[in-house]
């Protein structure tokens, strides 16, 4: 059985342009599905796909009041790429240190 993977689902979602362009309008505040769908140039059912995917993998929520489809930006579930760049900043950063003393003090070639 297949293993939930919630950083993967994020990735996967901010793997296509079109949805980092919502993410990255959401990021100023809620908007509605038109106002979003008018920064690009997709028919709304293709754009409707979109926001499906980035509710599915948790990064937006929407809401429905009349006919107006409101979307808001999850930053709990964004945070999720920041605190694995960050792991991964430390990580390479420990091995560039590292390698830079070995480059750089003679102490380390003996």
């Amino acid at each position: 059985m297949a293993k939930h993977d919630p950083l993967g689902d994020v990735f996967a979602a901010l793997a296509d342009p079109t949805r980092r362009i919502v993410i990255h309008r959401l990021g100023a505040g809620p908007a509605s599905v038109g106002e979003l769908a008018a920064d690009v140039p997709i028919t709304l059912p293709s754009f409707m796909k979109h926001v499906r995917a980035l509710e599915e993998s948790g990064l937006i929520t929407t809401s429905k009041t009349g006919r107006v489809r409101t979307c808001v930006l999850d930053r709990d579930r964004l945070a999720l790429v920041d605190d694995w760049l960050a792991e991964e900043r430390r990580l390479w950063e420990g091995r560039t240190d590292r390698l830079e003393r070995l480059v750089t003090d003679p102490r380390e070639h003996a």
